[in-house]
C-alpha cells in the first residue's frame, strides 16, 4: 500500500498529503470485493455527506441490502469522505486529473471506481459550486433571538473588510478635537 505521500514515480507529491490518511488505505483495501452497483450508492452517499445532508437513512438501506459488514461500511464511507474532501479542498489549478489517477492507481483502486472518482471531481462543477467552503454565522439580538445563516468565504471577507472600515472611520471621528466628549 502507497503509505508515503510521494507518487510512485517520486517527482511529485500526492494531494492527498505527505501520508496517505489511514482512513483512505483501509478503503482502498476494502474497494477490492466491493461491487460497482454498491460502490455507485456508497458514493452518492458521501457526496450527500459533503454536501451536508443527512445520509443516515440511506446508510442503513445499503447495509441493509449489501452484504457488507457495519465495519466494512464505515472503512469504506469514511476513506471515500476524506479522499474526496481532501481532492475537492485542492484549487482545479493544482490539482491535475492524471495527477489524480495515478494517485489513486498508487492505491490500488481498482480502475473503474478510478474513473468515477475522477468524473465526479473532475467533470462535475455543480458538485464543486456545492461544495464552496462557507461560514457559519449566528447572530445574538439584543431581544434574545438568535438568526443562523451561511455566509460564502468571499461575502464574509468583503464583511469583515466593510466593518473594519467603519470601526476605523468611527475611531478617526473620534480623535477629531470637535467631537471629544468633555468630562
Amino acid at each position: 500500500m502507497a503509505s508515503s505521500g510521494k507518487s510512485l514515480a517520486g517527482s511529485r507529491p500526492s494531494f492527498l498529503g505527505a501520508r496517505v490518511p489511514s482512513a483512505v488505505e483501509t478503503m482502498a483495501q476494502h474497494l477490492q470485493e466491493l461491487d460497482r452497483d454498491t460502490f455507485r450508492k456508497l458514493l452518492k452517499v458521501v457526496v450527500s455527506a459533503l454536501e451536508g445532508k443527512d445520509c443516515r437513512e440511506s446508510v442503513k438501506l445499503i447495509l441493509e441490502t449489501s452484504t457488507l459488514s457495519e465495519e466494512q461500511l464505515t472503512f469504506l464511507i469514511s476513506g471515500m469522505y476524506s479522499l474526496l474532501q481532501e481532492a475537492l479542498r485542492l484549487p482545479m489549478s493544482t490539482l491535475k486529473q492524471e495527477a489524480f489517477k495515478e494517485d489513486l492507481k498508487d492505491l490500488r483502486i481498482p480502475e473503474d471506481f478510478i474513473t468515477d472518482f475522477a468524473s465526479l471531481i473532475f467533470g462535475n462543477s455543480s458538485l464543486a459550486r456545492a461544495l464552496q467552503p462557507s461560514i457559519l454565522m449566528q447572530l445574538k439580538l439584543s431581544d434574545k433571538t438568535s438568526h443562523r445563516f451561511e455566509v460564502p468565504v468571499a461575502k464574509f471577507h468583503e464583511l469583515r473588510y466593510n466593518v473594519a472600515l467603519i470601526l476605523k472611520e468611527m475611531n478617526d471621528l473620534e480623535k477629531r478635537s470637535i467631537l471629544k466628549i468633555q468630562d
